[in-house]
């Protein structure tokens, strides 16, 4: 366990860590989240009209931008195309399992008619609660309901008087009651059941372990991921990590909308990470941050729907998987089936040259071994046919030998109009075992 180190005048103060008490996550329900391996972040807030990043901007601003920060923005704020299906449906068709959305971001700025604060959706021309819609639109589309929550409350320190800022004494909940009582008011109308049932709770504070026992005592159903799992920031482990675990990455290079000088990741990119992820054991939660108008922008969606062909092919090895003792060889990665560890899923990139239709490739798996009965199939192809070419031989083949486990693959389906494709084909292995002499070495 860490120390975090907040700043205070002329030293440095280590804040504890923060035991887990008495209420924590379901093991049974960890389980659970380690089987669903993708999930969709949503960052939103009331300075998406600006296109600025989230929250942050209220640290070390003057106080004349503070003060036309929280009067001028809601003023502003009317989503007339927010469509929480739209959404939903995108996230379900790439892949995802879950979604997570900020309910409450560092700014303080709600976006449920909340009674604690009128810094919230309701005095805004929108007016409607938005948190709402995206649970029932989650609950129809069969995702899990995910809410961000920030203890930190950068409106209601400044209003008690303080500076803006993360890392001080009374930026902490156990430090500063006030502060602590206005979440706890805000965490029960969240998930006191108006709602119904929450799946996941992610926590964004240097202190949050009252709301973590309160979230707990309210739902003892909900999972708890920052504030009780590791979620590594815009970062993949080196090394699997003991799981559950979870990775959360921008798609650009900002978590909400940033309508210039944005930089987005391809959606090769996404299929990469999220490979790197589920072979080390953990989830990645990747995020979408919606334009003003509600609208998921232009760029995003193409990027998505990339992964979503991808995930359309290959989702047997990305859900209700585990990590295989080896996370990798070479070039190549490993899943294997959660019930069935015999059968092992082996990602193989395009490589440095263009993959054709109908050609085939070799590898050699030092890592594995087949047992009596093994099988081998590439996921979303029959292995009987490549199109337009009649007399070529689609069928994978496996074969031991001292060497190790040698696969024969070729690439059968037709992905693109122009036959080609530049992502990872999945073989999947049955029957086989990892390699004590070789894991050993």
């Amino acid at each position: 366990m860490w120390l975090v180190w907040i700043g205070l005048i002329g030293n440095l103060r280590a804040v504890p860590p923060q035991p887990l008490g008495e209420f924590r996550n379901d093991p049974a329900l960890e389980q659970e989240f380690m089987d669903w391996g993708l999930g969709m972040f949503i960052h939103w807030s009331v300075d998406v009209e600006l296109g600025s990043v989230i929250s942050h901007g209220m640290v070390g601003a003057s106080q004349d931008y503070l003060e036309r920060y929280i009067e001028e923005l809601p003023k502003y704020f009317n989503p007339q195309e927010y469509d929480p299906d739209a959404w939903a449906k995108l996230a379900r068709l790439a892949g995802a399992k879950y979604m997570v959305l900020t309910a409450k971001h560092h700014n303080g700025f709600c976006l449920w008619p909340t009674k604690t604060t009128d810094f919230s959706v309701a005095n805004t021309p929108y007016g409607k609660d938005l948190i709402k819609p995206y649970v029932e639109a989650c609950r129809r589309h069969g995702l899990k309901v995910g809410l961000y929550f920030s203890p930190e409350d950068f409106l209601f320190l400044h209003r008690q008087g303080h500076e803006v800022r993360r890392k001080d004494t009374y930026s902490h909940i156990s430090n500063n009651p006030k502060l602590l009582a206005h979440d706890e008011a805000q965490i029960r109308e969240l998930f006191g059941g108006a709602y119904g049932k929450i799946d996941v709770a992610f926590l964004d504070s240097y202190d949050h372990a009252a709301i973590r026992d309160l979230i707990h005592q309210l739902q003892p159903d909900c999972l708890v991921t920052r504030g009780e799992m590791k979620t590594p920031e815009q970062k993949i482990p080196d090394a699997p990590l003991p799981g559950p675990w979870e990775s959360c990455f921008t798609l650009g290079t900002q978590w909400q909308f940033k309508p210039t000088n944005e930089d987005y990741k391809s959606g090769g990119k996404l299929i990469e990470m999220l490979i790197d992820v589920r072979a080390k054991g953990g989830n990645l939660l990747i995020n979408m941050g919606p334009e003003p108008s509600g609208r998921i922008p232009f760029e995003q969606e193409r990027t998505f729907r990339e992964l979503a062909l991808w995930m359309f092919i290959n989702r047997e090895a990305i859900h209700d998987i585990r990590p295989a003792p080896v996370a990798r060889e070479g070039e190549l990665w490993f899943t294997r089936d959660k019930d069935d560890p015999s059968t092992v899923y082996v990602f193989v990139p395009q490589g440095d040259t263009h993959w054709a239709l109908g050609e085939r490739r070799e590898f050699t798996l030092k890592s594995l071994e087949a047992g009596p009965g093994a099988a081998i199939s590439v996921l979303g192809q029959s292995g009987k046919t490549v199109e337009y070419q009649p007399d070529a031989d689609a069928a994978a083949r496996l074969r031991q030998t001292d060497e190790g486990l040698e696969i024969s693959v070729v690439r059968a389906q037709r992905i693109y109009n122009d036959k080609t494709w530049p992502n990872p084909i999945v073989v999947r292995l049955k029957g086989v075992t990892f390699n004590p002499n070789h894991l050993s070495q």
